[in-house]
């Protein structure tokens, strides 16, 4: 036990400091902080201060819209055209009449009625004029009055005549004058007394009218 002591005879005194080395200490102390105010002792660098950036979030990337294309407008490029050929007109011969489409005859369609036929008429059959000029009547001439000779009166008088269906003249007009009342008065009295050929209406003799003309002529 007395060895133990002699080898570490400063055990007490390291485990309790005495006034003398608190001092020692304090001296230290000051004569460090003396020396860094006057610059003599640099103090070591102080670390670098880290720096955190916050990086923001990227904005999401737009979707992608393929571009439009651009609408390529072709300019017209001017072509010779030939002039084009006339018309060539069309003739009546050519022309056809549009078809007519038929229109399906179903149950609920009334058959169209037929047409009233009309009843036609045969062509009314020609008349013809009564003669008067036929040899085998054998009519005479009228009689030239004395006195229209002795006055020396000529000229021409057209009758009217209307001939019966027996070829017997029932009416005898002054269509056109001579002149002298003696030679028309002297044509009425003759043709009055003529038989004529009377109209036909096919095969049928009618009654109609008829022009003599009566010419008196004091030199014939």
């Amino acid at each position: 036990m007395a060895m133990a002591q002699s080898i570490y005879p400063n055990s007490v005194a390291l485990e309790r400091p005495g006034p003398a080395l608190a001092l020692v200490i304090a001296l230290h102390i000051g004569v460090v902080a003396v020396l860094v105010s006057l610059d003599v002792l640099p103090l070591q660098a102080p670390f670098a201060a880290l720096m955190v950036r916050v990086i923001d979030t990227p904005p999401k990337q737009a979707e992608m819209t393929p571009p439009r294309p651009k609408s390529v407008t072709h300019k017209p490029v001017a072509q010779s055209h030939p002039e084009p050929a006339p018309e060539r007109p069309q003739l009546a011969a050519e022309t056809s009449a549009p078809a007519v489409a038929a229109a399906p005859v179903t149950k609920e369609t009334p058959l169209p009625l037929p047409l009233p036929v009309a009843a036609i008429a045969p062509p009314a059959a020609v008349v013809s004029e009564p003669r008067f000029d036929a040899a085998y009547l054998d009519n005479p001439a009228p009689v030239y009055p004395a006195l229209s000779r002795r006055l020396g009166e000529d000229g021409r008088v057209t009758l009217r005549v209307f001939v019966e269906s027996n070829g017997r003249p029932s009416q005898v007009e002054i269509k056109a004058s001579s002149g002298s009342p003696r030679l028309d008065r002297a044509a009425q009295d003759a043709v009055a007394r003529w038989k004529f050929v009377p109209a036909r209406r096919g095969t049928e003799a009618v009654g109609a009218w008829v022009l003599v003309p009566i010419v008196f002529n004091l030199r014939g």
